[in-house]
């Protein structure tokens, strides 16, 4: 570039650059190299970016080994979606944890995956990715008590705070087992990448203590980090007896816990739920039969009020072929992705399922479990 350009008027060019000519503009100059590792560029340039990937994690059918392809999902190019897909290059810390660990989440570009040795109880830990820029750092998690085992006791969480842009890693640990009268509060513990430390953070405003999480799995939208649970049908207007399904939320600045109330109906069904994020939107996905036909009903939640949830389509549990159709995710346009398996057989196929017209197209993907994460680049952990 041209030293007539002013510097600040070089700078606003480069910051809308994606991410991979900024990695290798860092070599042109001191100048341009100090600029874009500064922390201001690198906040600044979290704005800019509006593009939406799809990570692609699956197991391949041949070596069982896990690989990752990212998709560019453009929302105006439905059509002929995908046209790019380029295979990951995994950092040697992703490497080494084998095919022995979960993939939490993302959040603003970044993914935090968790290993947990079944050897060892005290050898857990988790490793914050960028794939963008191919930078990973580990976590060693805090041991857990000798009873606590199964994920439903210890939960993690991992999100990148809105306002400080630093990755928070959350676990929340509760006894389940305990008679109510000796009941503890919740242990919330956070770790926050700038600082490198792990603190308490426990919140009064805490569920009911004998909340069993579903899963483990969450979604983080809006700042705040979502996990399925239920706990004790205290206010059950059918009388009924057992446990309601409800949402536990994290708040990754003010670090407060707190709870989500689903409406009756998915209160108190026993059919299974599932999270996901559907744009800037926390969505459940009703899954269950009628008429005898498996079916997906999606309902999002309207402007992150608890309580009201906004059915927005079904989908069929079953592909014109006879196919099973799993939700995977979805896309920017609103396409659900799905993955379809021929019974019996352990091969799945990618798709993108257009609810309204409920089209299926084959997204050339066909290994085994595959999962499907959004993500927008970052150069954060630069």
């Amino acid at each position: 570039m041209s030293d007539n350009i002013p510097f600040e008027l070089q700078q606003l060019i480069i910051n809308k650059l994606p991410v991979e000519p900024l990695i290798r503009f860092r070599s042109v100059c001191k100048a341009w190299k100090s600029l874009i590792d500064s922390p201001d560029f690198i906040l600044n340039h979290i704005k800019q970016q509006q593009q939406q990937h799809l990570l692609v994690r699956y197991q391949d059918v041949l070596n069982l080994e896990l690989k990752y392809v990212s998709i560019a999902d453009n929302d105006d190019d439905t059509d002929t979606f995908p046209k790019h897909k380029v295979f990951v290059t995994l950092p040697q810390l992703v490497v080494n944890m084998g095919n022995h660990y979960t993939t939490v989440d993302s959040s603003h570009g970044l993914f935090c995956l968790f290993s947990k040795t079944v050897f060892s109880k005290t050898d857990r830990k988790a490793v914050i990715w960028n794939p963008s820029i191919r930078k990973a750092v580990d976590v060693l998690l805090p041991d857990m008590a000798d009873d606590e085992i199964e994920w439903y006791r210890t939960v993690l969480g991992f999100g990148v705070c809105r306002e400080t842009k630093d990755p928070k890693i959350v676990q929340i640990k509760i006894d389940t087992d305990i008679d109510m009268e000796d009941a503890v509060p919740w242990q919330v513990e956070v770790f926050t990448l700038s600082t490198g430390v792990w603190r308490s953070a426990y919140s009064g405003n805490v569920p009911s203590k004998f909340v069993r999480f579903s899963t483990g799995e969450q979604v983080v939208v809006g700042g705040v980090v979502y996990w399925l649970a239920s706990g004790l049908a205290s206010d059950r207007v059918d009388g009924g007896h057992g446990c309601d399904n409800l949402i536990v939320s994290f708040d990754l600045t003010s670090e407060e816990v707190g709870e989500v109330k689903l409406p009756g109906r998915l209160a108190h069904t026993h059919v299974t739920l599932s999270l996901f994020k559907l744009r800037e939107s926390l969505v459940v996905i009703e899954g269950g039969l009628e008429d005898y036909k498996l079916v997906y009903h999606v309902w999002r939640m309207e402007d992150g009020v608890p309580k009201l949830f906004e059915k927005l389509f079904t989908i069929g549990g079953h592909s014109p072929d006879g196919s099973m159709v799993s939700v995977r995710g979805f896309r920017m346009t609103g396409e659900a992705l799905v993955d379809l398996r021929a019974h019996p057989g352990f091969v799945r196929t990618l798709a993108a399922y257009e609810p309204y017209s409920n089209s299926i197209k084959n997204l050339g993907i066909s290994e085994r479990h595959i999962s499907v994460y959004s993500y927008t680049e970052t150069l954060l952990l630069l």
